[in-house]
């Protein structure tokens, strides 16, 4: 593992690092950032994932999230979105391949070998984390569309192992729109049966923790109708008496402006979380 960058920013620092995935079977990178208090003590930690076209780049550059973590005394990890090299699979467009693992193991060629994003977050980063930072076993995961469909879905699969999770526009049901049908379709096969694993909406009568689910969507968003279909997953959750906080915000669209308008209120709900136990 090496770290690449390291900025000072809000009395803690800001890192990126690079490290030979076995998992993934390339070199990935993931951001850090340690505020003051992690000079001093352990810290809980707070996962984001990002969306489609992103990196690890994303969130710590247009969030505006470090000045949160820094107050609340939270360790933020964003790690890349997908396998990277030139000896992974690519795929023509921006919803499919590289900048695109929609947080699957994949099944099918040519992309089984590469694309295993589940494993990556739940186990090998996680594991890489706690055996090099100063971090308590205290976890959160949060993401944005395509990565806020990983957080739900990492969290409903995982009982015990999150203490919170939280979600800005994210994919809640990828067996029904387009994004999702064209990546569960390529990443695991044509048996629909395969996808519930990987579909939140799926999942939720069954889990066997009903951990809250804290979901930011705009009204605005360009894709609230066609790919995000939050009232999907609200249905879901009143059927099986799954908590759920879904906070419909006028005006805001898809972009990072709108994760910055509310990051601070999230990272406030993961920090009470991790600090109280849940």
């Amino acid at each position: 593992m090496e770290r690449i960058e390291h900025r000072a920013c809000f009395g803690g620092w800001q890192d990126v690092y690079e490290h030979a995935s076995d998992t993934l079977d390339c070199t990935m990178r993931f951001a850090v950032y340690l505020p003051p208090q992690a000079e001093r003590a352990r810290l809980p930690v707070l996962y984001w994932l990002s969306g489609l076209t992103c990196n690890e780049q994303n969130f710590i550059t247009k969030a505006g999230a470090q000045r949160y973590a820094a107050e609340h005394g939270v360790i933020l990890v964003a790690p890349d979105t997908s396998p990277r090299g030139d000896d992974v699979p690519d795929a023509d467009g921006y919803d499919l391949g590289k900048g695109a693992g929609f947080y699957v193991d994949a099944t099918q060629q040519p992309w089984a070998t590469h694309y295993r994003m589940y494993d990556y977050v739940v186990r090998e980063l996680p594991a890489l984390i706690e055996a090099n930072f100063p971090v308590t076993d205290a976890r959160g995961i949060s993401g944005h569309s395509m990565g806020g469909h990983g957080a739900l879905v990492i969290a409903l699969r995982n009982p015990g192992r999150y203490r919170s999770v939280s979600a800005f526009s994210p994919i809640v049901a990828p067996s029904q729109v387009p994004w999702g049908e064209k990546a569960l379709g390529a990443y695991l096969g044509d048996d629909r049966s395969a996808w519930a694993q990987y579909d939140a909406t799926a999942l939720i009568a069954d889990a066997p923790e009903r951990l809250a689910l804290l979901i930011e969507q705009g009204e605005a968003d360009e894709f609230l109708e066609g790919q995000l279909k939050p009232q999907v997953l609200r249905a879901a959750c009143e059927a099986a008496g799954h908590p759920l906080e879904l906070r419909m915000r006028p005006g805001y669209d898809h972009s990072y402006y709108f994760i910055a308008s509310f990051i601070g209120e999230h990272i406030a709900h993961h920090a009470r979380a991790l600090r109280d136990g849940g």
